[in-house]
């Protein structure tokens, strides 16, 4: 670890006269797994890691090979905002190791930074990420009972809602996190705070922050703030629409001035890239059951895997190109939903978008109409696919996917298709109550 990082921490750690320190890494589903250790014990912590027992955390390695090392990120050291101004606590994101001092490849932040890897390879200096992660608040974990019954941008003033929403900004504020905007979304008690755009491995760990922020400061007033993709049966699930570009320097390289689309052939190769291999995907941005209960036609979650400029019913959207703005020339992909394994999600669709750009994918038109309103016939004349439908299908498509599993590697891989077969096996075994309601009267 470089000297002048290490003093950095340690004099920060003195400054805001910190206690404990969490150290915070991820399983492969995403959970973010912590924990403390006494600010006595930081130095050596930044010199040679913590020792723990990957063992028990899922994807991890077995028993018999389970010691791991979690080697702290000193650029990632911050305070909590709600600490004590005594005692205080604080945080750092781990990079986990092997005894060895090697990367672990079951690490979701080692398989971020390979993806990474590529691109750099490939004459990319930067892979800038923007997720947009839409969030319910209830009264409590025990059931959907909403705060407000708020519409999309709608004020709702008298609700405890707009409260939180604006000390979850915040809070985020003092963790260093730029905010652009916040707002309530379509569904009752749904909401959406959207971060400045970054790069993609830093991002990831500011996606972790803000789930675990926004967690918190909801439990700090004892109501219950989730990311699960489709809690209310007839109303909007939460999506993660994620805006990408790519970037050689300072200059973006999705942007083309001459192209009628004012998309250069990089970016419309690595959209097409996204598109071709989104059914195999699936199980990376949209993991669970309940993934699958949002990706459903008429709730605005897209499933037909097309792209548009305009049509937010496409799996793609470029948004439209003002002059003077051409860093911002992006695609959005709408597919995601937040309880994804954010590090994984970044990773898989950098790999998809460039083995675009390495094999020349071409890109189809843009589908401009709205496809909820086609025919089933209507779309398959027109060669327009869709999502797969459940985790099940997800799983089919995903065991017979090469690009999957060299994004993830062989043990990731390997392990996630064994962690989502369980849960696919387990859901199938559900007597539900929509089963006996429908069938026990009638058979």
């Amino acid at each position: 670890m470089d000297a002048q990082a290490k003093q950095q921490v340690l004099q920060q750690a003195k400054a805001a006269d910190v206690k404990f320190i969490r150290m915070w890494f991820t399983d492969i589903l995403g959970t973010l797994k912590s924990f403390a250790l006494t600010v006595e014990e930081l130095e050596d912590a930044l010199d040679g890691g913590l020792g723990f027992d990957g063992s028990s955390i899922t994807g991890y390695n077995d028993i018999e090979e389970s010691d791991m090392i979690a080697m702290p990120d000193p650029s990632t050291f911050q305070v909590f905002p709600w600490s004590p101004k005594e005692n205080a606590v604080a945080r750092m994101f781990c990079d986990v190791q092997t005894p060895d001092g090697d990367p672990y490849v079951g690490d979701p932040r080692h398989v971020l930074r390979r993806a990474l890897e590529r691109a750099t390879e490939m004459g990319f200096d930067n892979f800038f990420v923007g997720p947009e992660l839409e969030f319910f608040y209830f009264k409590d974990s025990n059931g959907t009972e909403p705060l407000d019954y708020g519409g999309y941008f709608d004020l709702t003033t008298l609700d405890a809602a707009t409260s939180l929403r604006r000390e979850t900004v915040l809070a985020l504020q003092q963790f260093g996190i730029h905010v652009e905007y916040s707002h309530h979304e379509v569904a009752h008690s749904q909401h959406e705070i959207d971060l400045r755009f970054d790069d993609a491995m830093t991002m990831a760990d500011k996606v972790m922050t803000y789930k675990t922020v926004v967690k918190e400061i909801a439990t700090r007033h004892g109501v219950y703030a989730t990311f699960m993709p489709k809690p209310l049966q007839n109303q909007n699930g939460s999506g993660m629409h994620t805006h990408q570009s790519l970037f050689q320097g300072d200059k973006n390289a999705f942007f083309d001035g001459d192209d009628q689309y004012f998309l250069s052939d990089t970016a419309k190769s690595f959209i097409a890239g996204q598109l071709r291999h989104a059914r195999e995907l699936s199980i990376i941005f949209a993991q669970n059951v309940n993934s699958y209960k949002r990706l459903v036609p008429g709730y605005e979650a897209p499933v037909y895997i097309a792209w548009s400029r305009k049509n937010r019913s496409a799996l793609v959207r470029v948004p439209g190109f003002h002059p003077g703005q051409e860093k911002s020339t992006r695609m959005e992909l709408r597919c995601p939903d937040p309880s994804a394994n954010i590090y994984l999600t970044m990773a898989a669709l950098l790999h998809a978008g460039l083995e675009g750009i390495e094999k020349g994918y071409e890109l189809p038109e843009p589908m401009e109409r709205n496809l909820y309103n086609l025919t089933h016939e209507e779309r398959e004349k027109m060669g327009i696919e869709s999502l797969p439908g459940s985790l099940g299908e997800a799983i089919e498509e995903a065991e017979k996917s090469e690009l999957l599993y060299k994004a993830l590697g062989e043990h990731v891989y390997n392990r996630l298709l064994n962690v989502k077969r369980e849960e696919w096996d387990e859901y199938r075994m559900q007597v539900t109550p929509y089963e006996l309601e429908k069938y026990l009267p009638i058979l």
